[in-house]
């Protein structure tokens, strides 16, 4: 424990204002919540500036819940992805103040405002059928405190469509872009901007999309100087780590 904080809490207990068992679990405090099928890590957002966040996908309804509500009470933002609207309907029963994003898959909390960043994040998508994860990537960069451009179904098919909205694009800090099928249209846009490009393949695509893979491999051999890929339909992952590029540019005071 930080030595001003510790300072405090013995402070608080000489007034009564806390007990002594209270200060010692604060004190003996091993940086997670054992919740038996989970442990919640209750001093991330101290250590890398951002809380845990749920990944909805293999847990059952009530593993979300439970989680949700140690994090409520912890007065912490949650983001939980990957869930159903079914699955997300049980946990709302549970835990009400909850809203759930059915475009993105998300379930969402917010307890605490984040820190407003001064620059925006253009969201770019080849087509309609990527949206689902181009919502998780801006959804999560919205949920960071970031402004969030959206450029949806200008893919290099109709690239005049893409031309159309470049003043938008190039005025972001970073860019996100979302392609399946060939996954062309990362290294176009890289091409087109001076901002660092965060690509995301999507498993769109007839049979030798192979589920994303194809894609993956257009943007990892990339020609295009400055782009970053990650993993296939990883929206959360390229939302999180263009907020992280965006907050270097400072926030709103």
């Amino acid at each position: 424990m930080e030595k001003q904080k510790l300072v405090q809490l013995l402070k608080q207990v000489a007034q009564q204002q806390t007990t002594v068992e209270q200060a010692l679990d604060q004190i003996d405090n091993p940086g997670f919540l054992d919740l038996n099928y989970a442990k919640i890590d209750t001093n991330r957002l101290k250590r890398t500036g951002a809380p845990e966040v749920i990944y909805g996908e293999g847990k059952t309804a009530n593993q979300i819940s439970g989680i949700a509500q140690a994090m409520i009470a912890q007065k912490t933002n949650i983001m939980v992805t990957r869930v159903t609207a079914k699955k997300a309907a049980e946990v709302q029963q549970q835990v009400p103040q909850l809203r759930y994003l059915a475009v993105a898959r998300m379930l969402l909390f917010k307890a605490v405002l984040p820190k407003l960043a001064v620059g925006s994040i253009a969201i770019v998508t080849a087509g309609t059928s990527d949206q689902k994860i181009a919502e998780e990537a801006a959804i999560t960069a919205e949920m960071y405190g970031n402004q969030v451009e959206r450029v949806y179904d200008v893919g290099v098919a109709g690239i005049h469509r893409l031309f159309a909205k470049l003043e938008v694009i190039r005025s972001a800090q970073v860019v996100i872009v979302v392609a399946g099928m060939e996954g062309a249209l990362a290294s176009v846009v890289a091409g087109l901007v001076s901002s660092p490009v965060i690509a995301v393949p999507t498993s769109v695509g007839y049979g030798t999309a192979f589920n994303g893979v194809a894609a993956l491999l257009t943007m990892l051999n990339s020609c295009a100087t400055g782009v970053t890929v990650v993993n296939i339909d990883n929206g959360f992952g390229a939302g999180y780590s263009a907020s992280k590029i965006n907050h270097l540019g400072g926030d709103v005071q």
